[in-house]
């Protein structure tokens, strides 16, 4: 079993290691063993955008930017006027000239000139990708040739793939290689060679760096494919070869003067993380004047006609194919890039040692990693056992793998990895060739996963048991010691734990990957029932009452927990409220009622409340936008749950509160007066609603110190639910949502809480057991109907059910994320309930039942009622729940 001694351990074997790859160079003189422990707060240059408590480890993805990066470049926009290149005015002229200058930049970084290759800038590495595609001299199949053939390693991004559908609209074939096939080729005897001056003219595309799991493959690859030496495929033809370099370039050095590829498509994000957007085409010179171009774009042209068929293309090939006016200040803005990436580390060279040995390290720490049976935590898929910078880069692809060796999907890991506030990145990255390849995934497993629903980028991580992708990780120029053992220290508590069943610590305070600590503004919040959501008054009617301005003088329905035993639950006052004797109505019995007015903020409770049309009357009819009118919920904003609406159906408001706060009034009806209409996003559904003016704006933003707005999705606006998730997948819906993510209702059973409860407690330094309140845990899962059932986990089984007159269709299980995580109280996080939920074993961490009603006529008012009986319908034989007879013979309160 893995201890923390045992990483301390390897942490010394590691840090020695770095020790021997050499300094930094510039004004940074440090040994990289030390560069490696440094935190970059400390470093007023390294200072990067909210990285405060943030272990980020997804730098293949998109690395980061130092702040100094953006403001030299600030600076430098502040103190010159750059116009567009196109036009002759100094501005313009400074413009084209720095452009230039760049480009001389970009070559000399990849240690060549403009003699041997020319710089065309385009939108991305795809988009230069997609110029090669179209470009390329093809020469289709005739009767004396089989014509160009376009080959593509197995091992690539997506966008390398996607040539092919360009090329076969010219009728070129397509033939993927493994690298098995290439690795072979390697060793077998070049007298088979192809004729490098021969035709027709083929093109071989292969990644410097696998983006899936860092493999780096030969570039002497690129002269034994050019020189006919190594064919990616039998027959006669000259190759040319496009070297993938978007993911290699961004943490090692690449010298064209000797690995002189054809074409070399790059993404500058990648190397400096500002700016998104830009890439380039570097193109040897020597394949240059092959290309051909067909569309011309603004600037492209020496000489046009209007109303002729007469072009003449500029000679330059840059501005030739660079259509239209490029991104110029983007392109300035690489100025900036190198001269910040050289400042701080003195070259790439120091950045490939320092990210393959922090990469290294975290290889052999998970690799050791172990379970008390000697099972491994992880199965990690390379090419490599990590021994040089040569054959790997800083990249880790793994998953993680439970104590029987079955697989924990990557969705789970992902989640729990938030907790600890660690990024990493989930998937196939792009990359559906080496997924298949590492995790034995067939073409024919691809197809039936798609018809399963999962497409790429999604969070369907387990089918059938079997991993649809991987976890990855991967480590960038302003990576640290600290990153990488925060990452061991998450996996080694998740997974592993002493004898006494309680996690290893994680990290001291102000440790990356720490928890942030509790704002004063939090901490000044009392924790009491009065504070959250009181109900209506227990002896009111659902419409006749809201909470008044004085906590003290609530009669509130709380949550309460119910007597600490698993074989029953206490009567809650609720219950009493409805007029219930103890255990008098049996076993499925609604207990509790909240509506959420305002997304992702506190619950109001009640005992009996109306129903619309899309779920409990005002239920998520409003939500929180941040200044770009994006959807907050208490992922990004934890406080949210510390505003507490109250809806008064009588003098038609909701009365808002918060802690240190004036209430507000909101009118529950839409103004009369035209109102600004505006979209917003809710779980990828779009929603038209209207700004509730500028009054509670001021009010939320004087709260959370930031600008954040109300809106209120609109009255004539209607969200069809989505596909119904049960045993007819086929059958739609065709009731209408609120601001809700997926369901009209959630509901939650009171026995499967107590049983999560049990595996929550603790016991003190005398041996007692501490026992997590039940009312914390059930107001975490922000259910709108609790019930008191028997069994834990029954309504997992459950396909229908009637509440009363009311009949409801279950539409599957609510698939949980990191909000649960979250105290209502205090907007504080506890990592241990998602973790506890994730031991099931389930595919998905699942907690509670979506729910959507059925037959709705609302000619009637139609109310939902605390002490109204529950009457489940199996999914097994679609029967009724049995019920003891005395129990059926109880009236429903309805």
């Amino acid at each position: 079993m893995m201890h923390v001694k045992r990483l301390g351990e390897i942490s010394g074997l590691v840090l020695r290691l770095n020790t021997s790859y050499g300094r930094w160079s510039g004004s940074h003189k440090l040994d990289l063993g030390e560069m490696s422990g440094i935190p970059l707060k400390n470093n007023p240059s390294f200072i990067l955008c909210f990285l405060s408590g943030t272990v980020y480890l997804d730098h293949a993805g998109a690395t980061l930017f130092p702040q100094s990066q953006l403001t030299s470049f600030t600076k430098d926009l502040m103190e010159n006027v750059y116009g567009n290149p196109h036009s002759q005015n100094s501005s313009s002229k400074l413009t084209h000239d720095t452009v230039e200058q760049v480009r001389y930049r970009i070559l000399a970084h990849f240690h060549t000139s403009p003699e041997d290759y020319t710089v065309i800038f385009t939108a991305g590495s795809t988009a230069a990708l997609k110029l090669v595609a179209e470009a390329f001299p093809w020469v289709p199949p005739g009767p004396e040739s089989s014509g160009s053939h376009f080959c593509y390693l197995t091992d690539s991004h997506t966008s390398v793939v996607g040539m092919r559908e360009v090329v076969a609209a010219m009728n070129i074939t397509s033939i993927p290689v493994r690298p098995e096939d290439m690795w072979l080729a390697e060793e077998q005897d070049a007298t088979a060679a192809s004729d490098p001056d021969g035709q027709p003219l083929h093109l071989f595309c292969y990644p410097a760096q696998s983006n899936f799991s860092g493999t780096r493959y030969p570039l002497s690859w690129i002269e034994e494919v050019k020189s006919g030496r190594m064919c990616p495929m039998g027959g006669p033809g000259k190759w040319f070869v496009l070297l993938d370099a978007a993911a290699y370039v961004g943490t090692s050095p690449l010298d064209l003067s000797v690995h002189r590829a054809d074409f070399v498509p790059l993404s500058f994000y990648k190397i400096f993380g500002f700016p998104t957007g830009l890439g380039a085409l570097l193109v040897n010179s020597r394949s240059a004047p092959l290309l051909r171009k067909t569309y011309f774009g603004g600037g492209t042209a020496a000489a046009y006609l209007a109303e002729e068929d007469f072009y003449i293309p500029r000679e330059s090939v840059a501005e030739r194919f660079e259509d239209g006016t490029i991104s110029f200040l983007d392109v300035i803005a690489l100025k900036h890039g190198f001269d910040v990436l050289e400042r701080l580390t003195g070259g790439m060279e120091n950045i490939r040692q320092h990210t393959f040995t922090l990469a290294q390290y975290t290889y052999t720490a998970l690799s050791t990693l172990r379970y008390p049976n000697g099972a491994p935590v992880v199965q990690i898929y390379s090419d490599s056992e990590f021994s040089s910078p040569e054959v790997q880069g800083p990249v880790i692809s793994f998953n993680v793998l439970d104590d029987n060796g079955n697989i924990i999907g990557y969705s789970q890991v992902d989640k729990m990895a938030s907790l600890h506030n660690i990024h990493v990145r989930t998937g196939c990255f792009c990359n559906t060739g080496a997924c298949q390849r590492h995790l034995g995934i067939s073409d024919e497993m691809v197809k039936k996963h798609l018809q399963a629903g999962h497409v790429c980028g999604d969070d369907v991580d387990l089918i059938d048991g079997q991993p649809t992708g991987s976890v990855r990780i991967s480590f960038g120029y302003m990576s640290t010691l600290e990153d990488a053992q925060a990452f061991l220290r998450f996996i080694i508590a998740t997974r592993l734990r002493p004898s006494h069943g309680q996690p290893l610590p994680l990290v001291t305070p102000g440790e990356a990957g720490a928890l942030p600590a509790e704002s004063e503004a939090q901490k000044a919040v009392p924790a009491t029932r009065a504070r959250r959501s009181p109900s209506l008054q227990e002896d009111a009617s659902p419409d006749s009452r809201v909470w008044d301005n004085s906590p003290t003088t609530v009669d509130a329905v709380s949550l309460r927990p119910p007597l600490l035993e698993t074989t029953r639950t206490q009567q809650t006052p609720s219950e009493k409220a409805a007029g219930i004797p103890d255990g008098g109505l049996g076993s499925h019995i609604v207990t509790n009622l909240f509506l959420y007015p305002i997304k992702s903020c506190a619950a109001f409770e009640v005992t009996g409340w109306p129903l619309g049309n899309q779920g409990l009357l005002y239920d998520r009819s409003w939500m929180v936008v941040n200044h770009n009118g994006v959807c907050l919920s208490q992922k990004q904003e934890p406080r949210l749950c510390l505003i507490q609406p109250f809806i008064d159906l009588q003098r038609r408001i909701m009365v808002i509160k918060a802690q240190g706060m004036e209430p507000i009034a909101v009118p529950l009806e839409e103004n009369s007066k035209p109102a600004q209409i505006c979209q917003s996003k809710v779980c990828a559904d779009r929603v038209n609603t209207y700004d509730c003016g500028e009054k509670i704006s001021s009010w939320l933003s004087k709260f959370f110190g930031r600008p954040y707005r109300l809106i209120r999705q609109s009255s004539d606006f209607q969200r069809n639910a989505r596909k119904k998730r049960g045993k007819d997948q086929s059958a739609r819906t065709t009731a209408t949502l609120s601001l809700v993510n997926e369901a009209q209702y959630l509901l939650i059973n009171r026995s499967s809480v107590l049983e999560l409860q049990q595996q929550l407690s603790t016991r003190d330094e005398n041996g007692k057991e501490e026992l997590f309140p039940v009312n914390n845990l059930i107001s975490r899962f922000r259910a709108n109907i609790i019930t008191n059932g028997t069994r834990a986990f029954e309504e997992e089984k459950w396909d229908e059910i009637s509440v009363g007159s009311l009949h409801f269709q279950v539409l599957g299980p609510c698939h949980r994320c990191q909000m649960i995580c979250i105290d209502q109280q205090t907007g504080q996080r506890n990592r241990n309930v998602f973790q506890k939920l994730s031991e099931r074993g389930e595919r998905k961490v699942n907690f509670g039942l979506y729910l959507m009603h059925t037959s709705l006529d609302l000619s009637s008012p139609c109310y939902l009622s605390v002490g109204s009986q529950v009457l489940p319908v199996l999914k097994e034989n679609i029967e009724h729940y049995d019920l003891p007879a005395s129990e059926k013979q109880q009236a429903v309160i309805s």
